[in-house]
């Protein structure tokens, strides 16, 4: 085979490899299939709950939890990652309920029981049919309310709070495992691609954090083996103040395990010293 033929055929193989990255995009970012079914409700976790089902404004049903905390100093409208269903959060999901907080999580549209498939544009519309039932259905406060997001629920969580205006803005913003946007963090992680060029999706989180008014909290893992470090720094750096950041140790998955008590005092004392939330149970204030 000569020379000319051997590249021939590399570049056709390069091509095709460009080619499958580009289609199977959405199946590479959206993971539904990984634990569709549910492994356990808050019940399992002595906690009360109620289903709940959110009517998006193009007329999807999604399926998702309300946690509600006796007493409660706030409420956390929770965005979880890229794979899974909201029962594969009950660690989370105690985790705020100690902290005195009810808790809001839901299913992106084709995940869990949720009607659809996933797309950017969709999990935006999730995130606000989320919002419009705290704050419309539940009616409370929006300076009450919290928007949390960990890796892809980063994004979701802060497209809405950029896109939500002064009136309505949160109680506070925290982005856990955030990357600065899916082209960014695809061309890190595929250098051999011209992933900036083929990216069918944006996720800016990058710009969504300049464009908030509450207080935000960037938590990351040094030894987040998915996102790197430096893709939260980068956040932080982007964004706007009022700003706090929280480093934590383990990995992308079970850093706000690994990190505890740090992991729920730091939260704890963002809410509380940024956000106006008295946040701490009574463990928190050494009762």
């Amino acid at each position: 085979m000569t020379g000319l033929r051997v590249l021939t055929v590399l570049l056709a193989v390069y091509a095709l490899v460009v080619l499958l990255a580009w289609a199977l995009q959405p199946r590479l970012l959206y993971l539904p299939h990984v634990g569709r079914e549910h492994v356990g409700t808050p019940a399992d976790i002595g906690l009360d709950w109620e289903a709940v089902t959110l009517h998006t404004e193009d007329g999807l049903a999604l399926d998702a939890w309300w946690i509600p905390a006796e007493a409660a100093c706030g409420t956390l409208l929770f965005f979880h990652g890229n794979a899974g269903n909201i029962s594969h959060r009950l660690a989370s999901i105690q985790q705020f309920h100690r902290l005195g907080l009810s808790v809001l999580i839901l299913d992106y549209r084709g995940y869990g029981r949720s009607d659809g498939r996933p797309s950017e544009p969709g999990t935006a519309r999730d995130a606000r049919a989320a919002w419009r039932w705290l704050v419309d259905v539940r009616g409370l406060p929006p300076e009450e309310v919290v928007l949390f997001g960990r890796s892809l629920g980063a994004a979701v969580a802060a497209e809405l709070a950029a896109a939500l205006d002064r009136q309505e803005a949160p109680a506070a913003v925290i982005l856990e495992s955030a990357f600065r946007s899916v082209p960014e963090l695809g061309q890190r992680l595929y250098p051999f691609l011209p992933v900036r060029w083929l990216s069918r999706f944006d996720y800016d989180v990058a710009t969504y954090v300049t464009q908030r008014t509450a207080p935000l909290l960037v938590i990351h893992s040094r030894d987040d083996e998915i996102i790197p470090f430096s893709e939260g720094q980068a956040v932080f750096e982007a964004a706007r103040e009022p700003k706090e950041k929280l480093v934590i140790q383990g990995g992308h998955n079970s850093a706000f395990l690994d990190s505890e008590p740090a992991y729920s005092d730091g939260i704890a004392a963002f809410l509380i010293d940024e956000a106006g939330l008295p946040c701490l149970s009574a463990s928190h204030r050494g009762g």
